[in-house]
């Protein structure tokens, strides 16, 4: 038997070349150009079709071309990364559901694809953001509707961050061309009124939240059409302690349960009326049933991608049984995995699409099928054995995705599986079919749907609050997650196998990491990415601070919670030593409620009479020692009045080795007085640029006695005050002073080493192949650890 018989051209390893291939040119710092792209593929489709020994190469090569080929058209839809304020004017379809907010309303649309429209935007894919204090107008806006918008856009640009989401990322994912928002809300138009899919489930939401009165209502919206809108910050909090996010709108498993639904009923038509399997064999039958239920399910929850993946997947196997070939559990597996990667090869940047498939193959691998029925208590065996396969296979994926792990998980999944899955979603989906009949007739069973859902919910919200929640663990090396998935596999191994003990030995690396903390006498600085804000992290050997907790704006955004607490988990933190809130100017003070919830400081300083209440005093001459590493306020002065950016404290902080100087948001004359109070005691070897650079700030006197090797830049891509200013900055490199900017860097980690500053931008640290895309040849590379 040749090699070409004994490798199949689609079978799990032409699906996991394809997978390495694919994986591997997104995870590349930069992109192939497209036509030696097109050269690889020419290649790898002839090796793979060729047979033999193409079959390992030829996949490989074919899922590194397209990909590459993908993610390049993926940008060039985007808008160019220098038109940071685009004006203009669109029409286009809201093709989601809109979600409302408190003073916003966030909508993806998609411009009309004809002349009329701006040449760069036609048939492309914007997020914006309708802003207006009148909650009541926004409620107009509706999936399916027309408009015609005078719009702002930029290209998508996220936060970069340890522990954060990369809103860059999934931007690429989506094919999103720009984010902006909404310049004028009272001069928009409604063109047409809402149609298609997405304003049936509207539609079908807003019926259920009229009909249902219990509070679980929200969630039957959740469970029957995929509107999560309801669910507020509290309820993804319990479910992310119990594990439970994966069954919260339209999941693949529920997919394929109804899939199965449909294939079982086809069974019994067919068995009721004989004469119909003389035309179709009840088996196709079933088979084309199950690919009919799933692909209206799919559609229901607007094809989101999990749902699509298990579409595939079912379609696939239903072509099997079609065509009467036996085909083995992972043969199905890969089939599915390489007709998405074909299909859709960024769809590897998205967390659920490693869960599902890494979730099924482990239980293919673990939980062979039996060929006899089984008992009762077989069948309890076996979910009991699947939920703890899914928690221990699935836990290294979910902590590198998450930074987290739920020790709830297995417990609440135990429940929550067969009684949500088997009892609450059939009620909800037989709702909302009946309702799709006639108006009024799925209300009985939304109505129990929502009290079956309800008497389930108080367990998981006692979970939740429990010591069984939520377990943050820090970032780990590269190398872990491999370790962890080896260690994982060795202990799924059948009984007997030896050795089983020291496979908890490469856990280690991930559930245990090396925080590379300061040495005693060393202090270490990480420059957060909060936007146009500040807040830096000090770390000695056993201490930390937090210098203010970046902006809370009103339109929903709180840096505290979405970036500052995550990068915290991150880094390692687990208790805050001292908390300073330099002024209570929102860009500073805005996310101290949410970061205090999670991070209570055990010290907290602000300035006299700021709006930020029960802190002491940071008052100039106050000082103290962690680690040998000297701390002290040197403003404002005792007895100063609030002035607000003028009354920020300003921390002096002096290491064995080195030191550095946090300023706030003070202005030149507060500059210049520190400059006569304490002239070369400033000299510090990194200074963080007053008010995020601005003119008004860095007076020439204070840059020259200062005279660091790096000074620090916290302001937001493209914001409306154009900081830093150039002519700042000019002053600093005058001095030698080399700059980073959170806007361009993403955040800075700075070290105060024996060896020297050490320097590094989570943008250069961490690659991506867009950001290669998007610099400019005249911007300053991105730095790396490296010692002066």
């Amino acid at each position: 038997m040749d090699d070409a018989a004994r490798t199949p051209p689609f079978g799990t390893a032409a699906a996991a070349a394809l997978l390495i291939g694919t994986t591997a040119a997104l995870g590349l710092p930069w992109l192939s150009p497209w036509w030696l792209a097109l050269a690889v593929l020419g290649i790898g489709v002839a090796g793979w079709w060729h047979g033999r020994a193409g079959r390992w190469y030829g996949p490989l090569l074919t899922g590194f071309a397209l990909a590459s080929l993908h993610a390049a058209h993926a940008l060039s839809l985007q808008l160019p990364a220098d038109l940071t304020r685009l004006e203009t004017r669109i029409a286009g379809r809201i093709v989601e559901l809109p979600v409302h907010e408190p003073r916003r309303t966030r909508l993806d649309v998609r411009v009309d694809n004809d002349v009329s429209q701006p040449a760069a935007l036609r048939g492309r894919l914007l997020r914006l953001a309708w802003y207006s204090d009148n909650p009541e107008a926004r409620r107009e806006l509706l999936a399916g509707q027309r408009w015609q918008f005078d719009v702002r856009l930029r290209a998508p640009r996220g936060l970069r961050n340890p522990g954060g989401m990369d809103a860059e990322m999934h931007a690429m994912a989506r094919r999103v061309t720009a984010n902006g928002y909404i310049r004028e809300p009272s001069l928009a138009r409604l063109l047409a009124s809402p149609t298609g899919l997405q304003a049936w489930r509207e539609r079908m939401s807003t019926r259920i939240a009229g009909s249902v009165s219990n509070p679980a209502a929200r969630f039957v919206q959740a469970l029957s059409v995929g509107d999560t809108r309801g669910l507020d910050d509290g309820d993804w909090a319990v479910l992310r302690a119990n594990g439970l996010t994966h069954l919260v709108a339209i999941s693949g498993f529920h997919v394929g349960l109804v899939a199965g639904l449909f294939s079982l009923l086809a069974r019994v038509l067919w068995w009721l009326l004989p004469g119909l399997a003389r035309r179709w064999p009840r088996q196709i039958a079933a088979a084309l049933a199950a690919v009919a239920g799933a692909s209206l399910y799919t559609a229901v929850a607007g094809f989101a991608l999990p749902t699509v993946r298990t579409l595939l997947m079912i379609a696939i196997l239903a072509l099997v049984r079609v065509a009467r070939r036996p085909l083995g559990g992972f043969d199905t597996l890969a089939l599915a995995a390489i007709a998405m990667l074909l299909v859709d090869p960024l769809a590897v940047l998205a967390a659920g699409f490693w869960l599902s498939f890494l979730g099924v193959a482990w239980l293919l691998w673990c939980l062979p099928p039996s060929s006899e029925p089984a008992s009762r208590g077989a069948m309890i065996g076996d979910l009991v054995s699947a939920q703890g396969v899914a928690s221990l296979g699935l836990l290294p994926l979910g902590v590198v995705l998450f930074g987290q792990a739920s020790l709830a998980g297995p417990i609440a999944n135990l429940i929550a599986v067969p009684w949500w899955s088997l009892v609450v979603v059939p009620l909800a989906l037989v709702g909302t079919g009946l309702e799709g009949l006639h108006a009024g007739w799925g209300q009985w069973c939304w109505q129990a749907a929502a009290w079956c859902f309800q008497q389930s919910w108080p367990l998981f919200d006692w979970l939740a609050g429990s010591g069984l929640a939520l377990w943050w663990l820090p970032e780990a090396a590269w190398y872990a997650l491999p370790l962890a998935l080896l260690g994982a596999f060795w202990l799924l191994l059948p009984r007997g196998v030896p050795g089983k003990a020291l496979a908890l030995l490469l856990w280690l690396p991930l559930l245990w990491p090396q925080r590379h903390l300061p040495a005693t006498g060393e202090a270490e600085l990480a420059m957060l990415d909060v936007g146009q804000g500040l807040s830096v992290l000090v770390r000695t050997r056993h201490h930390t601070l937090l210098y203010d907790m970046g902006p809370a704006v009103r339109d929903g955004f709180d840096a505290g919670e979405r970036a500052v607490v995550p990068a915290l988990h991150a880094l390692g933190v687990r208790r805050l030593d001292a908390a300073v809130v330099s002024h209570g100017d929102n860009d500073h003070a805005g996310g101290y409620p949410a970061v205090a919830a999670v991070f209570p400081a055990d010290a907290g300083y602000a300035p006299a009479d700021s709006p930020v209440a029960g802190k002491a005093l940071c008052e100039a001459g106050r000082r103290w020692t962690w680690d040998e590493v000297e701390f002290a306020f040197l403003h404002p002065p005792p007895h100063f009045p609030y002035l607000g950016n003028e009354s920020s404290c300003v921390l002096r902080i002096r290491a064995r080795h080195g030191s550095a100087l946090l300023t706030g948001d003070i202005g030149q004359v507060v500059e210049r007085d520190l400059v006569r109070l304490h002239g070369d005691e400033l000299r510090s070897d990194v200074v963080l640029a007053a008010h995020h650079g601005s003119g008004g700030s860095s007076d020439p006197g204070f840059v020259q006695a200062t005279r660091p090797q790096r000074v620090l830049v916290s302001s937001g891509h493209g914001n409306r005050f154009g900081h830093p200013k150039p002519d700042v900055l000019a002053r600093w490199a005058k001095v030698g002073a080399q700059s980073v900017d959170t806007a361009r860097d993403g955040a800075v980690r700075v070290r105060l080493l024996a060896t020297g500053v050490e320097v590094e931008t989570r943008r250069a640290a961490r690659p991506r192949f867009w950001d290669a895309a998007r610099r400019s040849a005249t911007a300053p590379a991105g730095l790396s650890y490296r010692p002066e």
